[in-house]
């Protein structure tokens, strides 16, 4: 290893910030660490669904190829985003500590899923999210949705603004225009204080004074010409807080009992070569009960063999002895489903999971599974949908740094 690690990391906004809290942590270590932008195939394909992609780690690959080819010492990631198979010689080195796992509903006036009004246009490019908001509201429209966090909110907060802007533009020259015939036509004898108590402006500032008073969110928002107009979005709360859009947005938190996370959701991972740098920052960064259940989520998932093909939600939480497990398996529309919660035993934690997951399976998860998997290889041709790819370990939906942007 060179004096300097060099820490491979997408070149996102939220990215950059996930892996700066790494970087931290191991400069506080006396790591002298530098920062690696890489560009991975999820930055270079931004037309296209995640799971329509046609390769599973669409978010990871290039960056521990990085890693083994030498250019880069270790890698940060979303967890989420990873393949359940490593590549040879790579290891999940560190676990820090894992972020709020749970999804959260964004919207314009901070409405619930109840109160969202019937038909809405929810936007989300994660098939699990997608099933789970069908399967408690099969009314609601849910429609694709790519980005980076704060490109996915824009998206939600641009047709309004778009639309006020446009009638504050058309108003002010309306009154532009009026003032001008007025003065053109005023008798020299008329008296000019009927002008001012006669203005009955439809707004009280001007275009420029009401942009000046919108947030730098809402002066982006306006930049972009969203093809749907969205009610509301799902993203990652982890992708948000990370990203410092937590409390500049409307949200409600989705209960994780009712929304099973994606596995590994608000989990990053550093990886490297087994070896001596990969004791070194597990020794640093490792947060014991976050590997626990990451360990216990991608355990299950790999049994399932789920990946981003289907909307399988996985969450594990170590509670004393036992770490305790929700599954959800759901069809694309939300329809059909397969969901338990088991209690499993923290001394054999990865036995236990595998074994949840093979009674999932006979209980028809596999069903279910299988069925996805068909249709993703209608949709994207036999390569994406061929068993001997490496499944996705996650739903990546753009943030988890909420992924593709990332979760």
């Amino acid at each position: 290893m060179s004096t300097t690690l060099r820490l491979g990391t997408r070149g996102s906004a939220l990215a950059l910030r996930q892996a700066a809290t790494i970087k931290e942590r191991l400069e506080n270590r006396r790591f002298d660490v530098e920062l690696v932008e890489v560009e991975t195939t999820g930055d270079q394909i931004t037309d296209e669904a995640i799971h329509e992609l046609g390769k599973t780690g669409a978010f990871v690959r290039a960056l521990d190829e990085e890693v083994l080819d030498g250019d880069c010492d270790a890698a940060v990631h979303s967890m989420k985003d990873m393949p359940t198979e490593m590549p040879e010689d790579m290891i999940v080195a560190g676990v820090p500590e894992r972020a709020a796992p749970r999804d959260v509903l964004v919207t314009r006036d901070g409405a619930s899923l109840d109160g969202l009004p019937e038909g809405a246009t929810v936007g989300t490019s994660s098939l699990r999210r997608g099933a789970q908001l069908l399967a408690e509201r099969e009314d609601l429209d849910v429609q694709p949705l790519r980005g980076n966090v704060d490109t996915r909110i824009q998206k939600l907060l641009a047709p309004p603004l778009l639309a006020e802007h446009e009638r504050r533009v058309v108003a002010e020259a309306d009154e532009e225009v009026e003032d001008l015939a007025e003065y053109k036509h005023l008798d020299e004898d008329e008296d000019d204080d009927e002008d001012d108590e006669d203005d009955d402006s439809e707004y009280d500032r001007t275009v420029e004074e009401w942009f000046e008073d919108l947030t730098e969110l809402q002066r982006r928002a306006l930049e972009r010409d969203p093809d749907t107009e969205y009610d509301a979005i799902v993203l990652a709360e982890a992708g948000l807080e990370r990203a410092g859009l937590l409390h500049h947005v409307e949200h409600r938190q989705l209960r994780p009992d009712r929304f099973v996370p994606a596995p590994s959701q608000g989990t990053l991972a550093v990886t490297a070569r087994d070896g001596e740098l990969a004791e070194d920052l597990r020794s640093v960064l490792d947060h014991q009960p976050t590997r626990v259940e990451a360990t216990v989520e991608r355990t299950v998932l790999k049994e399932l063999g789920g990946g981003c093909v289907a909307p399988v939600g996985i969450y594990a939480v170590l509670q004393g002895s036992v770490v305790r497990t929700a599954v959800r398996v759901l069809d694309r529309e939300g329809e059909e489903e397969i969901r338990e919660t088991r209690e499993l035993p923290v001394q054999r934690h990865a036995q236990a999971a595998r074994e949840f997951a093979a009674d999932l399976a006979d209980a028809g998860a596999a069903d279910l599974i299988e069925a996805a998997r068909r249709t993703a290889g209608e949709e994207s041709g036999a390569a994406s949908a061929s068993p001997d790819t490496p499944d996705d370990g996650g739903d990546s939906d753009g943030d988890g740094d909420d992924a593709g942007g990332q979760e």
